[in-house]
């Protein structure tokens, strides 16, 4: 199958070589179609699923960003979309085989962290996997990566420095915080979230980790980003919804997109 989707690719771009791979979580999409110069539905390639979330536009697109060859996912796929752990993590192998070498991973996400507030952006500095599942089960591809691989720095810190180094001449007050991922598709209850606390967790969502895990096997240079749209379970009255993360994306994504801009730059 994976030679079938390169092909696929290759042929459809013109053999495009992007050395960054980026993933655009809820409400982040308009970067990829502010520098499209391919763009492939997941439908149409081989060996992809379809994203059935709203915000999640469904497109893998090819262009430059600061100097940067860049493959962007216009929207993700999700384990509580009934998908495999092989069917969400497949588009970060075929990255590894055209040539990605960079990862950057940018999510929505809910605040655990009661020092943190909505529309802040945070770098994740470690991950906690609570999916009851793990990517790299099953028979290991050897050309990939090894059976065992470490997972002491799953987060560039390179990565992280720079992005800092960002934030601070935008003037971005950028958090650092442990990202907890559970299944979804429910929110997490208030005493999940008070045990996500005490564990060591900042913010809390439904994706990404599946995605690090399988990058940083695949020797990839990882950087994840979460905008954190609200607050976690239990933390306010408010109850929680998919319209107040979209909302709260949306309101910040001019200044996330500058920030994923000027990274790139010093990649």
């Amino acid at each position: 199958m994976m030679n079938d989707t390169l092909d696929y690719i290759q042929e459809y771009t013109d053999s495009f070589e992007p050395e960054v791979g980026i993933i655009l979580g809820s409400g982040l999409g308009n970067l990829a179609s502010l520098y499209k110069e391919y763009t492939i539905p997941y439908t149409d390639i081989p060996g992809f699923v379809s994203s059935t979330i709203e915000g999640h536009s469904g497109n893998l697109v090819f262009g430059n960003i600061s100097g940067k060859r860049v493959v962007m996912m216009q929207g993700r796929f999700h384990y509580y979309e009934g998908y495999s752990m092989e069917e969400i993590t497949y588009p970060i192998k075929v990255m590894k085989n055209l040539g990605v070498k960079t990862l950057i991973l940018t999510n929505a996400a809910g605040i655990v962290n009661k020092s943190f507030r909505p529309g802040d952006l945070m770098v994740i500095t470690d991950h906690i996997n609570m999916l009851g599942n793990n990517p790299l089960i099953g028979k290991n591809d050897d050309k990939l990566g090894p059976r065992f691989p470490d997972m002491s720095e799953v987060y560039n810190k390179d990565l992280i420095k720079i992005a800092d180094e960002v934030a601070r001449l935008l003037k971005i007050n950028l958090k650092h915080g442990v990202y907890i991922a559970s299944s979804g598709p429910s929110y997490e209850t208030p005493a999940e979230i008070r045990m996500a606390r005490i564990i060591g967790a900042d913010a809390a969502g439904m994706s990404t980790v599946p995605e690090a895990i399988v990058g940083n096997y695949c020797s990839m240079k990882v950087l994840g980003i979460s905008c954190l749209t609200n607050f976690a379970s239990g933390i306010s009255s408010k109850k929680l919804s998919h319209q107040e993360v979209m909302e709260t994306a949306v309101s910040v994504n001019k200044q996330f997109r500058q920030l994923l801009i000027e990274i790139l730059k010093k990649i």
